[in-house]
C-alpha cells in the first residue's frame, strides 16, 4: 500500500494572516507531496531489494526512507496541529493538558517561551515538538534535525512546529522568531489535547493516570 498526501481540514487561505495561502499551497502540494512520492519510491525499491535478499541495497535505502518517511509523518501531524482562528485556532489549552503544562512549566507563558526558544534555536532545518514520555508520564520539549520524527527519541508527538525555511521564508524572510511567535495564534489546542489524552492512556507511570 502506497502512502498518500492527506487532505487539509481547511483551505489554503484559512490560516492567513499567520501563514499565507501561497506558502500553504506550496508547502502542502509541493514539499509534502515530494516526501510522499519519494517515500513510496524508496519503499518500492526496498521491497525489490528485500525480494532479492540484497542486504546492502536495503541498508543503502534506509536514509531515504527515514528522511522522506519522517517528512510525511511530521507534516501529517503539523497540518492537524493548526486551525483557522475562527475555527478554534489560537488561545490556550484547557483541562488536563493545561493542568499538566502548568504543573511542569509553572505558567503557560513559560511553556510558550521555552518551546519558542527551542524552535528558534534550531541550527539549520528541523522541527520543534511537544512530546509525551509514556514511561515517565512527563511532557517534553524536544527538537529534531531535518525530518527526523520524534519517535526517534522514544517520545509520542503531540505538537510539532516546522522550522524549515520553506514553512515561512516567503512571508517572514529570515526572521524565524517572528514566524514562531505568530504561529501560536493558529495552534489547534483541541487536536493537541486529543493527542495528549490518547498518549496518556499508554503511559506506564501511575502518576499520570
Amino acid at each position: 500500500m502506497s502512502y498518500q498526501l492527506p487532505n487539509l481540514a481547511y483551505s489554503y487561505e484559512a490560516l492567513e494572516p499567520v501563514i499565507s495561502a501561497e506558502i500553504m499551497r506550496l508547502h502542502h502540494t509541493k514539499h509534502h507531496q515530494a516526501y510522499v512520492n519519494n517515500l513510496n519510491a524508496a519503499l518500492e525499491s526496498y521491497k525489490k531489494a528485500e525480494e532479492k535478499n540484497d542486504l546492502q541495497a536495503m541498508i543503502a535505502l534506509e536514509p531515504a526512507i527515514r528522511f522522506n518517511g519522517g517528512g510525511h509523518v511530521n507534516h501529517s501531524l503539523f497540518w492537524t496541529n493548526l486551525a483557522p482562528q475562527d475555527q478554534g485556532g489560537g488561545g490556550e489549552p484547557t483541562g488536563d493538558l493545561m493542568h499538566h503544562l502548568e504543573e511542569q512549566f509553572g505558567f503557560f507563558d513559560n511553556f510558550i517561551d521555552r518551546f519558542s526558544a527551542a524552535a528558534v534555536g534550531i541550527q539549520g532545518s528541523g522541527w520543534a515538538f511537544l512530546g509525551f514520555n509514556k514511561i515517565t508520564g512527563k511532557l517534553v520539549i524536544a527538537t529534531t534535525a531535518n525530518q527526523d520524527p520524534l519517535s526517534t527519541q522514544g517520545l509520542i508527538p503531540l505538537l510539532g512546529v516546522d522550522v524549515w525555511e520553506h514553512a515561512y521564508y516567503l512571508q517572514y524572510k529570515n526572521v524565524r522568531a517572528e514566524y514562531v511567535k505568530a504561529i501560536w495564534g493558529i495552534i489547534n489546542w483541541s487536536n493537541v489535547a486529543a493527542r495528549y489524552n490518547a498518549a496518556r492512556a499508554t503511559c506506564s507511570s501511575c502518576s499520570c493516570k
